[in-house]
């Protein structure tokens, strides 16, 4: 028969709990070696100024959730996200793209960070996900995916790209392209695991 084995130290505790409900129950782990970590949220912010900065990642992070609820600017730039390191934000070599979902609606492109949408203007409101990804830990590299809608005519957009840093992500920014434009209104919070 297998053993359990719980660590602790004197700044904490361990605890753990059978289910409040009658009956048998199990919980099968599978045979691996890895760190469990938690899920982690932030704390959720008004969506104001030129930009919106998540600092502080921890280094054990392969996956960061945003959640944008009603978020507007005050102009037609398109909100882009931006991945940091150590180095400060970088706003250079993403490969990434977004278009909203409409018929002949045009696409976006973009080397400056994930656009959320395209055919962006100060009358639009957005609430989706943006999913980050560690694909590649010796190269740093975070895949994107992007979702949700709009409150205009075009209803909905999605996206996604990559983007690889130099050296190991610890901050994500909401911004603008050329980080010209004033988020208005909406809050955004952060999930990571």
């Amino acid at each position: 028969m297998a053993s359990l084995v719980l660590a602790g130290n004197t700044s904490g505790s361990i605890t753990v709990e059978a289910p409040a409900v009658a009956g048998s129950n199990t919980q099968t782990l599978v045979a691996t070696t890895g760190t469990l970590a938690p899920l982690i949220s932030g704390t959720s912010v008004t969506a104001s100024g030129t930009s919106v900065d998540f600092p502080n990642i921890p280094s054990w992070v392969k996956r960061i959730t945003l959640m944008l609820n009603g978020v507007s600017t005050n102009g037609t730039s398109d909100p882009l996200i931006q991945l940091g390191d150590s180095g400060g934000v970088e706003i250079t070599g993403y490969v990434a793209g977004a278009a909203v979902i409409t018929a002949g609606s045009a696409g976006l492109s973009s080397t400056a960070g994930f656009p959320i949408s395209g055919s962006w203007s100060a009358s639009v409101v957005f609430s989706g996900i943006v999913t980050l990804v560690l694909q590649d830990a010796a190269t740093n590299t975070w895949t994107a995916g992007v979702s949700g809608g709009r409150t205009d005519a075009s209803g909905a957009f999605t996206g996604g790209g990559y983007k690889s840093l130099s050296a190991t992500l610890d901050r994500v920014r909401i911004t603008t392209a050329g980080g010209v434009n004033t988020f208005d209104a909406g809050t955004i919070n952060i999930l990571y695991e």
